[in-house]
């Protein structure tokens, strides 16, 4: 490209940024608007730093592909909450080593291992739903799920052991995106002193005998590259995070998942068509694969379609280590990036703002989705998130039917990820057989 087609990065002139960060909070349109006035990439100022939103497969693909020209870099709320050791607020070769031994939680093995956990608690759900003889908030009954899968396959929690650490770890989540100042009774307070119950009840759990840490003995032999074992301190921080990586994304997606059939009834039964032939529960050794997308691709499509309106991950950062020309604009070295999923998956030609799942089983199909980010820091939990979510769908729908509570709020609270305002009100009983 030459420089006579390259071009200045647009502005949004914004000095302060503080009007830009309470609309950024309180917008889920605030990139769309901006992208729609000023192009594919823009700068605008948040709390007075300068920081870059980019959309479209073009840029995004530029960014990526400059591995060694961006680092990983999160807001001061997520730095602080997710603490100095984690692997979200590392980079270089201390994120390289230590990413690749905490990986070992969500490798093949492990998620064979998970399994029949997993399908255990699919059932245990499907049985309190059907007992249940009130309305029922399905989207708190998803949180409550995708926590317990990972604090009793992962951790090795049960019972009050694992309901305890659930509701420190709501009150630590609903902060993570947050303005981050301590005051008295202020979320972000309340969020610091879950954090450290929370890393005082990790710190316990990895103190335990192996064989009562779910899957924690792959990590006992992890050495980073320097041959050093991880200190509990740094592992501590590392399964919070997991519990964050593990959680947030799939209960997120299952919410959305459900309300999106739940509120569309031929959609429902066109995906029941294609469970209603499918075995419940699989064999211990095919749960992996036995509703992947050559066996379920009508689940595969709706989950993807998901993904690509209400991605889990509505956006995941970068820090320029140099300037980078990004679709053709000029970007300088030390800016935040912006890569804004939620916008990128409407940007193109076509039917792109309705919910059609129908066309990830074209093969014209030209889509290209991230929901758990992308490059050298996808998500850890990606693979667990997408064996739940197939999971839970065809466990829950092979047992139960669902009607929804008329006059309740669906539209999604944003952060820390898409979910229905009003926890997605439902009625419980048991499916035709």
């Amino acid at each position: 490209m030459t420089n006579s087609a390259l071009h200045p990065l647009p502005t949004t002139g914004a000095l302060t940024g503080i009007l830009e960060a309470l609309a950024f909070f309180r917008d889920p349109a605030f990139a769309k608007k901006r992208f729609d006035h000023l192009g594919n990439v823009f700068e605008t100022s948040m709390l007075g730093k300068p920081m870059v939103f980019i959309q479209g497969s073009k840029a995004i693909t530029d960014l990526l592909s400059q591995p060694e020209a961006i680092e990983g870099w999160w807001p001061e709320s997520v730095q602080k909450l997710l603490g100095s050791h984690s692997l979200a607020n590392r980079n270089g070769a201390a994120h390289k080593a230590r990413r690749r031994v905490v990986a070992q939680l969500f490798s093949s093995a492990a998620l064979n291992r998970y399994s029949p956990g997993i399908i255990n608690l699919v059932n245990e759900l499907c049985e309190e739903l059907k007992s249940a003889t009130t309305a029922i908030p399905l989207s708190k009954k998803m949180r409550n799920f995708a926590f317990s899968v990972i604090a009793t396959t992962v951790l090795g929690l049960e019972g009050g052991d694992r309901d305890k650490l659930f509701s420190d770890f709501e009150i630590w989540t609903k902060a993570l995106f947050s303005i981050p100042i301590a005051l008295p009774g202020s979320a972000f307070a309340n969020a610091l002193k879950a954090r450290k119950r929370l890393l005082e009840k990790l710190q316990k759990i990895l103190t335990r005998p192996i064989k009562n840490k779910g899957g924690l003995d792959l990590l006992s032999g992890g050495l980073d590259e320097a041959g050093i074992p991880l200190t509990d301190d740094d592992l501590a921080e590392q399964l919070l995070l997991l519990l964050f990586a593990g959680y947030e994304t799939t209960a997120s997606a299952l919410s959305c998942l459900m309300q999106e059939l739940l509120l569309n009834p031929p959609l429902e039964a066109w995906l029941r068509e294609e469970i209603d032939n499918l075995i419940w529960p699989p064999a211990p050794e095919q749960a992996t694969i036995s509703y992947d997308p050559s066996n379920a691709p009508k689940l595969e499509a709706i989950v993807n379609e998901v993904m690509r309106l209400t991605p889990p991950v509505g956006g995941f950062f970068r820090r320029t280590k140099k300037s980078l020309i990004i679709d053709g604009v000029i970007v300088p070295n030390n800016r935040i990036v912006q890569v804004a999923l939620a916008s990128s998956n409407r940007h193109g030609v076509g039917d792109l703002e309705v919910f059609r799942p129908q066309r990830h089983l074209d093969k014209k199909c030209s889509l290209t989705l991230m929901p758990f980010g992308g490059g050298e820091r996808i998500c850890l939990g990606k693979s667990l998130a997408e064996l739940e979510i197939r999971l839970m769908m065809v466990g829950l729908f092979r047992k139960l039917q669902f009607r929804v509570v008329p006059n309740q709020d669906f539209t999604l609270r944003q952060l820390p990820s898409p979910s229905p305002r009003d926890e997605l009100l439902v009625n419980v009983k048991l499916a035709k057989e």
